[in-house]
């Protein structure tokens, strides 16, 4: 696998070489829409939306829409006027914990690998960022885009994660979110179905169900020309839940775990006043 990106990591006067690597792909099918009658591939034009006539390439420009209808016709060198001094450093303005970062912000990783003359400073580095729990926070630059970026540990590597701008991320105080008070009982229910629905995390025992079907459907049409029967739908589950106790026990049971928290303390008065209103008779 090649670099995508080669430079360096920099902190106070600590300069470490290195190459930068994707950390993730996703494989997305890609159709092209054909001719029914012989398959033929059916190709885009660019067309005006004023008079409906094609566009070749040499005649078209890059313009920002600043008001409704209206544009400004932007050059290259008009970017360029623009662009941030690509440095090829990822520079690190500080740390900070990292349980202090939103997960919102967190958006593509990538791993930084060393070259040859930086293995020590790298591993000075993962393991100082390791033993404090902290993260630096960097900014840096890659296809002429400046990137907010996470600097942190991953087993025996540094893994360099980009990150939104705080002006990237949408608040919800504008979405319709009830503020529903929530009672003891449900709660509690609730908290023991979490406890008997909590596993070890185990990422690789998680599919793409969609993406396998879907390959599994594309090879059976093609070795012979018909798709497999389409599965019945499943019943649709009620969303009006009018004893949300009821529901919370159906799910305990199906668990198969009985819950795992401590009675509350009314329940243990309840209890004992039982015990002795047995023994009195």
């Amino acid at each position: 696998m090649r670099a995508i990106w080669k430079g360096s990591i920099s902190f106070g006067l600590v300069n470490i070489p290195i190459g930068l690597y994707p950390a993730t792909h996703r494989e997305d099918f890609k159709f092209r829409l054909l001719r029914e009658g012989d398959l033929s591939p059916v190709n885009y034009k660019r067309v005006a939306e004023a008079d409906g006539k094609e566009v070749p390439w040499e005649k078209i420009v890059k313009g920002y829409e600043y008001a409704k209808g209206k544009f400004v016709v932007i050059k290259e060198e008009d970017f360029k006027r623009v662009d941030v001094e690509a440095t090829q450093t990822v520079d690190i303005i500080n740390f900070v914990e990292v349980n202090e970062i939103n997960p919102m912000f967190f958006d593509k990783p990538y791993y930084l690998v060393p070259e040859k003359s930086g293995g020590k400073a790298y591993a000075l580095l993962r393991e100082a960022l390791r033993k404090t729990g902290k993260v630096g926070i960097a900014k840096v630059v890659i296809k002429s885009r400046q990137h907010l970026a996470a600097v942190k540990p991953q087993d025996n590597a540094i893994v360099l994660e980009l990150m939104h701008f705080a002006d990237e991320i949408s608040e919800h105080a504008h979405l319709n979110i009830p503020s529903t008070a929530v009672g003891k009982k449900e709660l509690d229910m609730a908290e023991s179905l979490v406890d008997s629905m909590t596993d070890k995390w185990k990422p690789e025992q998680y599919g793409d169900d969609y993406k396998d079907a879907l390959l599994k459907m594309i090879k059976q049409k093609a070795k012979t020309g018909e798709a497999p029967e389409a599965p019945a739908p499943a019943a649709s589950k009620k969303s009006n839940v009018i004893d949300l106790v009821s529901v919370l026990q159906q799910s305990l049971n199906q668990t198969g775990k009985k819950p795992s928290r401590k009675p509350s303390k009314s329940a243990k008065k309840s209890s004992r006043a039982h015990a002795t209103k047995r023994k009195a008779a």
